[in-house]
């Protein structure tokens, strides 16, 4: 059953109308419920509601929606959230977001639909415009094939498929980054979902398609990025890959073509993603990260004409790009650079507000990349990218040259979770499982590893603990892969954080949390304290 019932549901006709003293006290009450809460919102339209004035919640929640209407982030037949979703959500009242809706019934613009929940059925009409992805022909770039990982896994310092030998090793408790809850995986609304697509589809369907994805996912991807991370966008202009590793390898291969051989990125950063554009010829150009996120001075001075970033939730050490750093960032796009914004998993937060994606802020400076591997499972190979209408072309020719497209039925599955609410109910059911099991993390360190800073705990799939000097202030020389390596010893994996660096910085652990029980994270980090101890003498 849909969580939105008919009793939260606006309806144009026969709904009550509510007192102004009831309104009042329905604002009273949510002043009171997010005194606590300030910081908080929800990913539905990116709302914060610490943006509302005091004693006018209703009429905030409702302009919003009013504007969300009129700029065509909620189209006509989009579904609004249950209202005791998004009061909790938004940690308001309940009455705030009915009567908000209620505004909105009155005047036309959504209506009650039963169990299809709360609809938009009326918008402003606005032009739309429309690209057409011509193809033309572009030459590929063409890397070397990666060796096989080495026998010394943590002792060598040639970091070529570590990764990939640390996934296929054996362990009792796996802690690497990265993973969802993969038993969370909603296996009866999938199969529903896929009943449903083969039930509908037409011999047509299995044949070769458009290159940039099933009409059906771009339509719902467009949806879900506006419903959840402010964009605008039409389906045109999504081109479907297999993961943000594709979008990378992409993106690299038109980037070249254009002369653009040296990307920036984050230090530390993903070594995955850095390997990925190393591997069609790209010179990395490290740029370091602080509290603030990535240091845009640093990124001007370095001469690189690409950036790679993980603006919302820094790999691996959860910074968020704070508003001066967007702006000067935005401002050296506007100068002529390409900023790659890597959304890996921003669905997931916990204590802190929705974050804009970038591309919100400037589609024609930014390519963006974003999939369901850290919200449904990796192994889905499913995932969107955005680019500028002058790179679109290209990439459309490069995907038809790589694959001729993403396999159809995935698609159609992905589009109807997507459009039937489904998606969005995984998230939070996920995002409560991952938060409890976070929580169990930090108590876990706070027992264990006493003295460890945490980073990135706020959002995400993972946190990173670093480790200063031992009592007494003498520099023992802690190796993160030694560290690392007597773990693996004791049948636990991590990450040590030196892989994920260029340049030389303090030891650490990157720590996922998110696909194992808690009583496994917490015999797996006394593992670690036992063996940092150790080290340590």
């Amino acid at each position: 059953m849909d969580v939105m019932s008919r009793s939260t549901v606006p309806s144009v006709q026969g709904s009550k109308t509510s007192h102004p003293a009831t309104n009042a006290g329905a604002e009273a009450s949510a002043d009171a419920a997010s005194a606590a809460g300030a910081g908080v919102g929800s990913d539905f339209l990116q709302l914060d509601i610490g943006q509302a004035p005091p004693g006018g919640r209703t009429a905030w929640l409702a302009d919003r929606l009013r504007s969300a209407i009129a700029d065509g982030r909620l189209p006509v037949g989009a579904r609004l959230p249950a209202s005791r979703v998004l009061a909790e959500e938004l940690r308001v009242t309940r009455g705030v977001v009915t009567e908000a809706y209620r505004r909105l019934a009155e005047s036309g613009q959504i209506a009650g639909r039963g169990r299809l929940g709360t609809v938009v059925v009326a918008a402003p009409a606005a032009p739309r415009v429309r690209a057409t992805a011509m193809p033309r022909d572009q030459d590929r770039v063409r890397g070397a094939v990666p060796p096989g990982p080495g026998a010394a896994l943590f002792g060598s310092g040639d970091r070529e498929g570590v990764v990939d030998a640390l996934r296929a090793l054996p362990s009792r408790i796996d802690l690497s980054p990265g993973v969802p809850d993969l038993a969370a995986f909603p296996r009866t609304s999938w199969l529903r979902a896929e009943r449903a697509v083969l039930a509908g589809a037409t011999p047509a369907d299995f044949g070769y398609g458009d290159p940039r994805g099933a009409a059906a996912l771009r339509t719902a991807v467009v949806g879900w990025l506006a419903r959840n991370r402010g964009i605008r966008a039409d389906p045109d202009e999504v081109v479907v890959v297999a993961g943000v590793a594709q979008a990378l390898g992409l993106l690299g291969q038109i980037l070249a073509a254009d002369g653009i051989r040296r990307i920036a990125v984050e230090d530390p950063g993903s070594l995955g993603a850095r390997q990925q554009l190393e591997y069609v010829g790209h010179e990395i150009v490290p740029v370091p990260v602080d509290a603030a996120g990535l240091d845009v001075a640093a990124l001007r001075a370095g001469g690189a004409r690409a950036v790679l970033l993980t603006p919302a939730h820094q790999f691996p050490t959860g910074a968020v790009l704070d508003g001066e750093r967007r702006r000067e960032l935005l401002s050296w796009a506007a100068d002529g650079g390409t900023v790659i914004e890597d959304d890996y998993d921003a669905e997931h937060r916990y204590d802190r507000p929705p974050v804009p994606a970038l591309r919100s802020l400037v589609p024609e400076g930014v390519c963006y990349a974003g999939s369901v591997s850290k919200l449904l499972a990796p192994a889905l190979r499913v995932g969107w990218l955005l680019v500028p209408q002058n790179r679109l072309d290209a990439l459309v020719t490069a995907k038809r040259y790589a694959d001729l497209g993403n396999g159809i039925l995935t698609q159609l599955v992905l589009a109807r979770l997507m459009d039937s609410g489904e998606l969005e109910r995984h998230l939070r059911h996920v995002r409560q499982r991952h938060r409890r099991r976070r929580d169990a993390m930090l108590r876990a360190i706070e027992r264990h590893l006493p003295g460890a800073h945490v980073h990135g705990a706020a959002a995400g799939l993972h946190l990173t603990v670093t480790f200063g000097d031992p009592p007494g202030g003498a520099r023992d020389g802690l190796r993160d892969t030694d560290l690392a390596a007597a773990a693996l010893a004791q049948g636990v994996k991590a990450h040590p954080l030196s892989w994920h660096r260029i340049t030389p910085g303090p030891p650490g652990l990157v720590l996922g949390y998110a696909a194992g029980p808690a009583h496994e994270l917490d015999e797996g980090i006394a593992v670690i304290g036992s063996a940092l101890r150790v080290l340590r003498g």
